[in-house]
C-alpha cells in the first residue's frame, strides 16, 4: 500500500468522523430554519392556492414573491458590516441578523395563516412579501456563520449537514401538509411559524463564529459605503479573469431543473388526486431516508473525487429524477401510492446530492472577509435566472401537458452537465475553487 492510499484512507475516516462535531448539529437546525420558509412560500402556499381554484398561471407568478432570494445582495454588505444595537453585543454579528430574521419569518407566516386566498390574494401576498424577504436575509447570515465556522475542507460535510436539515424543513412542511388536511390551513401556518421560533431559542445556543480580521480604511463615507459594495464583487473579476463567465454560467444554470420542475409538483399532486396526507406522509416518510442519503453520498464523493467530479454527476441523477416525474404525468392516478413514492424519493436523494455539492462549490469560490455579501451573490446569480425561467412554469404546463413540461425540466440538466466538465477540464484553479484565501486581512 503506497503513502498515499494510506493517507487516502485516512482521509475517509477524517470525512466520516467530522459528522460527529456539534457543528454539524447547527447545520441541521440552521438548514432546517432556512428551509421552512421558503418551502410555506414555494411548495405548500401553491398547494393552498390551487386548492381554492387559483389558476396555475397565477400560482407560477405568485412564485416571483421569492425574488428576495435573488436580490440578496442588496442588502449582503449591511449584513456582513452592520451591528444591530445591543442584540450583536449579546449574541454576535451572525446570530443577532438570525435572531431578526427568524422573527420577520413567524410574523410573514402568521399574517399568511389568518389570510383567505379564496376572497382575495392581497393579504396572503403581503404575508408571503415579509416570509420571502426575512429568509432570504436568514440565509444571508446562515451562509456567512457556515462559511466562518468551518475550514475550507470541511465545507462539503458540513453542506451535507446544512442541506439534511434544509429537507428536514421540507418534510416537516409535509406535515404542515397533512394537518392542514386534518384541521384547516390557519392551524397548519400557525404550527410552522411556532416552530420557527424554536429555531430560534436552539440559535441561542450555538457559538458565534470567529469574524476575518478587516483592515480599516482610510476615507470618508462614500469611500466606505464603495469599498463595502464594489470590493466583494470586484474579488471575484479578479480572482477569477475570464473564467468568470463560463464559472458564473454554471452557477446560474446548475440548479435550473429542480427549480422549474419544483413549482409544478405540488399542483400535479393535486390534478393527479393525491390525498394531501398521503402526500405529506410520503414527503416526511420515506423521502427523510432517501435525502439523509443522497446528502451524506454527496459530501463524501466530494469530499474523495472532488466538489466538480460530483457535480457532473448530480447533474445526470437530476436529470434522471426529473424525467420520473413526466412517467408519474403519464400514468398516475389517485391509487399509485408507490409510483408517487418512488418518484418523490428519487427526487429527494437528487436534491440532497446536488443541493449538498453545489453549497460546496459556492463556498469553495468565497472569501471569508466577505462571507455574507459573496455568498449572496453567488446564491442570487442562480435564484435569478431559475425563479424567473420559474415563474412561467405554470404557462409552460398549460401550453406543453405535465408530460412535456417534466421532460423539458430534465433537459436543463445536460448542458449544466457540459459546462462541469468543460471547467474540470480546463479550467484554472481558482474557477474550480481550489483557491485558498487569506483571513487574516480584508478592506473595511
Amino acid at each position: 500500500m503506497t503513502q498515499a492510499d494510506i493517507e487516502r484512507k485516512k482521509s475517509w475516516r477524517q470525512a466520516i468522523s467530522v459528522y460527529g462535531r456539534p457543528i454539524m448539529l447547527a447545520m441541521l437546525i440552521l438548514g432546517f430554519a432556512s428551509g421552512l420558509p421558503l418551502m410555506m412560500v414555494f411548495s405548500k402556499l401553491s398547494y393552498w392556492l390551487r386548492d381554492v381554484g387559483i389558476e396555475r398561471s397565477t400560482i407560477g407568478f405568485f412564485y416571483w414573491i421569492t425574488i428576495s432570494y435573488t436580490l440578496k445582495p442588496l442588502w449582503a454588505p449591511m449584513v456582513d458590516r452592520l451591528s444591530i444595537p445591543f442584540l450583536t453585543t449579546a449574541l454576535g454579528k451572525r446570530r443577532s441578523w438570525m435572531m431578526v430574521a427568524i422573527l420577520g419569518t413567524m410574523i410573514g407566516l402568521i399574517i399568511i395563516a389568518f389570510s383567505d386566498p379564496s376572497q382575495g390574494l392581497w393579504l396572503t401576498l403581503a404575508g408571503a412579501f415579509i416570509l420571502s424577504y426575512s429568509g432570504a436575509t436568514l440565509d444571508i447570515s446562515i451562509d456567512a456563520w457556515r462559511i466562518e465556522s468551518g475550514p475550507r475542507e470541511e465545507q462539503a460535510n458540513m453542506a451535507a449537514a446544512y442541506v439534511l436539515g434544509y429537507r428536514g424543513a421540507i418534510f416537516f412542511s409535509g406535515f404542515g401538509l397533512a394537518l392542514s388536511s386534518w384541521t384547516n390551513w390557519t392551524v397548519s401556518f400557525c404550527v410552522m411559524g411556532l416552530t420557527m421560533g424554536i429555531c430560534g431559542l436552539l440559535v441561542l445556543v450555538m457559538k458565534e463564529p470567529a469574524h476575518a480580521v478587516r483592515l480599516q480604511t482610510a476615507g470618508g463615507f462614500g469611500r466606505r459605503v464603495a469599498d463595502a459594495i464594489i470590493e466583494p464583487f470586484k474579488q471575484f473579476a479578479t480572482r477569477l479573469g475570464v473564467w468568470i463567465v463560463p464559472v458564473f454560467l454554471l452557477v446560474a444554470f446548475y440548479r435550473l431543473s429542480d427549480f422549474t420542475m419544483g413549482v409544478m409538483a405540488s399542483p400535479l399532486y393535486s390534478d393527479i388526486g393525491f390525498d394531501r396526507a398521503i402526500v405529506g406522509g410520503i414527503q416526511s416518510g420515506p423521502g427523510l431516508f432517501a435525502t439523509i442519503a443522497g446528502g451524506f453520498l454527496g459530501g463524501l464523493i466530494a469530499y474523495k473525487y472532488g466538489v466538480l467530479r460530483a457535480m457532473f454527476i448530480g447533474a445526470f441523477i437530476t436529470f434522471a429524477t426529473n424525467g420520473a416525474y413526466a412517467w408519474l404525468a403519464a400514468t398516475g392516478t389517485p391509487d399509485s401510492i408507490g409510483l408517487l413514492g418512488l418518484v418523490i424519493s428519487g427526487d429527494n436523494i437528487a436534491a440532497g446530492f446536488v443541493g449538498t455539492v453545489f453549497i460546496a462549490y459556492l463556498s469553495s469560490l468565497t472569501d471569508p472577509i466577505n462571507a455574507a455579501t459573496q455568498y449572496a451573490l453567488l446564491s442570487s446569480l442562480y435564484a435569478l435566472i431559475n425563479k424567473f425561467v420559474a415563474g412561467f412554469s405554470g404557462v409552460l404546463a398549460d401550453a406543453l401537458g405535465y408530460v412535456n413540461f417534466f421532460l423539458l425540466t430534465a433537459g436543463y440538466a445536460l448542458p449544466a452537465a457540459a459546462l462541469v466538465m468543460f471547467i474540470m477540464i480546463k479550467g484554472t484553479p481558482a474557477a474550480k475553487g481550489l483557491v485558498k484565501h487569506d483571513a487574516g486581512a480584508g478592506a473595511a
